[in-house]
């Protein structure tokens, strides 16, 4: 009898090597609030978080967009709600061709077409802080203590902080 060749037993897959590269948060971000921004009508993000590139820090502290809105089967030429404080209402719609090309821009395609605003007191978000002072003259004796040091990029550098320092209320807050 002719001795017939044996099949080798088949071997287990390898397991799949998990990893990549790493994403960044920005990418987590949007799928994780998603679902919670279609529920309020927007089905992205990006209005609410550069609106105060859309509109510009004036109107941002007394305005936000609220519902973004589509015509019954489109995903463009929608209304766009937003909810203004006191008397800016009439103010918006001086810009209203700003504020539809520059949200159009930053969505990527014409998703506004019109915009809706509702007069009320819209939850603003808080101003941003105060810029920090500008930097009093150095006492002398500070000054005479850097002039010793040879280093010009030491002594900027320990200068800066100097300045920092004399205008600080305590010890400096690391950012």
């Amino acid at each position: 009898m002719p001795k017939t060749p044996q099949k080798p037993a088949p071997q287990p897959a390898p397991p799949k090597v998990r990893g990549g590269r790493a994403k960044p948060i920005a990418e987590l971000v949007g799928e994780v609030g998603g679902q919670a921004f279609k529920r309020f009508g927007f089905t992205h993000s990006a209005l609410n978080d550069r609106w105060g590139e859309i509109v510009g820090p004036t109107y941002a502290r007394h305005c936000q967009p609220t519902k973004l809105k589509f015509p019954r089967g489109q995903k463009d030429s929608g209304t766009l709600t937003v909810a203004a404080t006191g008397a800016l209402a009439p103010m918006l719609r001086h810009v209203e061709a700003q504020i539809i090309e520059r949200a159009n821009r930053i969505l990527g395609y014409a998703a506004v077409a019109r915009i809706s605003i509702e007069q009320g007191a819209a939850t603003m978000a808080a101003p941003p802080p105060p810029p920090p002072p500008a930097p009093g003259p150095l006492p002398e004796t500070t000054r005479s203590t850097l002039k010793d040091i040879a280093d010009p990029e030491l002594r900027a550098t320990l200068q800066s902080l100097a300045e920092a320092l004399s205008i600080s209320d305590g010890p400096p807050k690391i950012r």
